[in-house]
């Protein structure tokens, strides 16, 4: 029987120690997928399952995690908050329904935030934001609510004010909800939803995740004014990350965007102009490090497809269209150094498997000189490129100067 079960696909984004991490922990908690609260300086987070995320106490690679609000299905994608790692977000962008911006109250908006924002309006992304950290000393909330609506564009409105004063606010982002507060002295639900998905109107709640305020009313609030994406009848897909589980077994993560993807289904693409036909074996739903197998997928479902060795981060599959290029490019360029005796050619093809998990970085091998090149984002991404391929292939590089 067909689900009657609103499905989303949610992105967090903010900009580093937004809490952006706790917020999703708080989340999972109240939502009930966890007994206890993980806590990124306790090392337990529920979503930094890998271990150089623990040793950093940041996110590096996007995850999963499986939540329900009221009557909707959220499937919540963590996003890296760390600049370096700003292109995997820029992919899981082009699957997402919404997104949830973490703004932190002591900070407000910074720099970051502004380059997060310039990214969910280019894939149109409708936003809901949860100003962080109230219970700290900072601004006031009129002062954020204020700064949100001078720095990024207006339209950003506290729904945890009285109705009147959040019916008055809303009134004056959109024509539509201006004629309904005329005609009606107020506004329902089914008045915001059309408004929130065209971006004219991003609901703002304020607390603090660490001590759960304001996350329940965030979850309501996700619930009540969200509505699926219209799906298509015929199968798509988009690719937005591929990664290894701990076994090896390369893991392509794809959002059905339309029809069904069933288990051992026949899927075609191509690779570097060669086309490609190949049998999806698994489908895990990951919440966390554990998953469980299905047997079909629909629209609005993220999961991560074992049997496909082909498929690129940024590719459709069926009716899907590939995506555009990425905005962000990696902007450093580093020789890899690597140990007396060590095979270049190994080497070469140990990172170019990365490179596949890791849409911002680019092998570059430069013939005449013998020499391999790396370029990405920052200096933390040389770090974690370290300590793969050390932990990953028994492999230690130094990398010459940037």
């Amino acid at each position: 029987m067909e689900s009657t079960r609103k499905q989303i696909v949610l992105g967090i984004l903010a900009h580093v120690d937004s809490g952006k991490t706790t917020l999703s922990e708080a989340m999972l908690y109240r939502a009930g997928v966890t007994r206890r609260l993980g806590r990124v300086d306790h090392k337990d987070a529920f979503l930094d399952t890998d271990a150089l995320e623990k040793a950093r106490g940041i996110t590096i690679f996007s995850k999963q995690a499986l939540l329900t609000a009221g009557d909707t299905d959220i499937t919540l994608l963590d996003t890296p908050g760390h600049v370096d790692f700003s292109t995997e977000t820029e992919r899981t962008l082009q699957v997402l329904d919404y997104a949830v911006l973490v703004v932190s109250g002591t900070d407000g908006v910074q720099s970051h935030t502004e380059t997060l924002w310039r990214l969910l309006r280019r894939y149109h992304v409708p936003t809901f934001v949860f100003v962080n950290k109230m219970d700290l000393p900072g601004m006031k909330r009129q002062e954020l609510l204020a700064q949100l609506n001078r720095r990024l564009g207006e339209g950003f409105v506290d729904f945890g004010a009285t109705q009147a004063d959040r019916d008055e606010a809303l009134a004056l982002c959109d024509e539509n909800l201006m004629d309904r507060m005329l005609d009606a002295g107020q506004l329902q639900d089914a008045d915001l939803i059309p408004a929130i998905a065209r971006r004219h109107v991003f609901p703002c709640w304020f607390g603090a995740a660490l001590k759960l305020e304001g996350v329940d009313a965030l979850l309501d609030g996700l619930d009540r004014y969200t509505r699926p994406a219209p799906a298509l009848e015929a199968f798509g897909a988009k690719v937005f990350k591929v990664s290894q589980d701990e076994q090896g077994a390369r893991l392509t993560w794809l959002r059905v965007t339309g029809g069904e993807l069933k288990v051992k289904a026949q899927l075609t693409g191509e690779a570097d102009g060669e086309p490609w036909a190949e049998k999806a074996n698994q489908l895990r739903l990951y919440s966390g490090a554990k998953y469980t197998l299905t047997e079909a997928i629909g629209p609005g479902q993220v999961c991560a497809v074992t049997g496909l060795t082909k498929a690129r981060p940024g590719e459709g599959l069926g009716a899907e269209r590939d995506s555009d290029l990425p905005v962000l490019e990696p902007v450093l360029s580093y020789q890899v150094l690597l140990p007396e005796g060590a095979d270049v050619h190994a080497a070469l093809g140990k990172l170019h498997r990365l490179e596949e998990e890791e849409p911002q970085l680019h092998v570059v091998w430069n013939e005449t000189l013998g020499e391999i090149h790396v370029q990405l984002m920052g200096e933390i991404q040389l770090e974690v490129l370290r300590s793969l391929l050390a932990e990953r292939f028994g492999l230690e590089v130094e990398f010459g100067p940037g």
